[in-house]
């Protein structure tokens, strides 16, 4: 082995003894900076606790300045008012006559008599096919019947002068009876011409072509000089029927309790036609009809709710959003639906007490008619309630009021009970916002996205 290479533990430890001192005073400055740091942080976290008890004090008195803190929220009066239940549902315009122009004889159309969209009454002219060979042909049954007639005439002329011989047995009984039978013969001969010619006369009739119905026509479908027959499914023009108009619409099998007895004494139940953002109101009108089955694949039922449409603002095939108005509930608690949260506990709401400090309390909806909502239990008339700026509050914080609506049952919305059609039920801006629109949930259904109570909430 190389002598340059070997060592011995000996001639390693002088190099050891010599880095000790420096290692012990690393160690030394590491232990006081880690001490540093960690007072640091606790002056830290001591000072976030402070500030957290300044700026929201506890209910008990804590804190330094719970006035300066205190929350600015919009308040409102719970009241006495009515709530309308209604029956949201999607529906689709539906004319009470549509009708198909079809000729009734073969021949050219020489003339139309309207235009495109045009506004018709019933028996206006509409178009007028070619009625000359019909005319002919009238003619020449006509000469036919003449022809006739006279065989007639001189067969009973002659049938009595066949009586006449035989009352004085100049001729034989068989020549007399057999006379009688040729003037019937003639005279089925003379029924069949004047049948003829009143057929004649009616096609020709059927050549000059009127509205059946009023209403509106459509797209013209065949122009003058084209060969029409009664064998073309086309037809000549469509007319719809815009006076009165029908909605058609689904309801949910379970609103037919309350339905259904009203319709049976005749009462009227009033139905409202919106667009189709439900924005804006069409027309108002009745139910007329309901449907005799229930739909077994969607549990609703159909029904039909008519309209007079005197400013045509209903259109055929249109889809319209129908509002039910099935009852009125009369002297309802009533509360803003701005104020209703929902959480864990059910529906709630932050009720401003007497020493402006806010609690939390559940309560149970009915029906919501829009902007305002019908409280079951929780609620009384007089109490009021947070409507704006519920997302920082929590159980005992003090409030300012800044605005204050102390008619909150003043006002009247919609109230939604969806059809549960899966068709994206919308939403009108203050004119009947939905909630629970699927059959199966409940009548009234809080806000959505509201936040949970705080703990310690009622």
């Amino acid at each position: 082995m190389d002598e340059r290479t070997r060592r011995t533990d000996d001639d390693l430890t002088p190099s050891v003894r010599r880095t000790g001192p420096e290692s012990d005073a690393w160690t030394h400055w590491l232990w006081q900076y880690r001490i540093r740091v960690g007072l640091v942080a606790l002056l830290v976290i001591f000072g976030a606790y402070e500030i957290g008890r300044w700026i929201y004090p506890s209910t008990s008195g804590g804190g330094r300045s719970p006035q300066a803190v205190a929350q600015t929220v919009g308040a409102a009066t719970v009241a006495l008012g009515n709530i309308r239940v209604i029956v949201n549902a999607l529906g689709t315009v539906t004319p009470l006559a549509t009708v198909t122009v079809q000729t009734q004889i073969n021949g050219q159309l020489t003339d139309v008599g309207f235009t495109e969209g045009q506004l018709v009454n019933k028996g206006d002219f509409l178009a007028q096919i070619d009625q000359r060979p019909y005319e002919i042909l009238k003619a020449q049954y006509q000469g036919q019947l003449a022809h006739d007639e006279g065989l007639l005439a001189q067969a009973q002329l002659d049938l009595k002068r066949y009586q006449t011989l035989v009352a004085q047995n100049s001729i034989a009984r068989q020549q007399a009876d057999d006379q009688a039978f040729i003037v019937q013969q003639y005279m089925g001969s003379v029924q069949l011409d004047q049948a003829q010619i009143d057929s004649e006369t009616l096609n020709i009739a059927y050549c000059h072509i009127v509205s059946p119905v009023t209403g509106r026509v459509g797209l013209r479908l065949v122009d003058p000089g084209n060969y029409v027959q009664t064998t073309s499914s086309t037809g000549i023009a469509v007319i719809t029927q815009l006076q009165p108009i029908t909605v058609i619409f689904s309801i949910p099998e379970d609103e037919l309790p309350d339905i259904m007895p009203q319709f049976n004494t005749s009462t009227q139940l009033s139905v409202t036609a919106w667009d189709r953002a439900n924005l804006h109101e069409l027309a108002t009108g009745k139910v007329s009809a309901v449907d005799n089955q229930v739909d077994t694949t969607t549990g609703t039922v159909k029904v039909r709710a008519q309209f007079d449409n005197v400013d045509n603002a209903l259109f055929p095939s249109q889809f319209v959003n129908a509002r039910l108005l099935v009852k009125t509930l009369e002297n309802a608690i009533t509360v803003p639906t701005s104020a209703i949260l929902s959480g864990s506990p059910g529906s709630y709401v932050y009720v401003i007490n007497s020493d402006n400090t806010v609690s939390t309390r559940t309560i149970t909806t009915s029906a919501v008619d829009g902007k305002l909502t019908a409280v079951v239990s929780g609620l009384s008339a007089g109490e009021r309630v947070v409507v704006d700026g519920t997302d920082r509050l929590r159980d005992g914080l003090r409030v300012t009021v800044a605005s204050e609506n102390g008619q909150s049952g003043a006002a009247n919305g919609t109230r939604s009970k969806g059809a549960g059609q899966g068709q994206g039920q919308r939403q009108g801006q203050g004119q009947g916002q939905t909630h629970g629109q699927n059959s199966g949930q409940s009548k009234s259904s809080p806000p959505t996205g509201a936040q949970s109570p705080p703990a310690g909430g009622q």
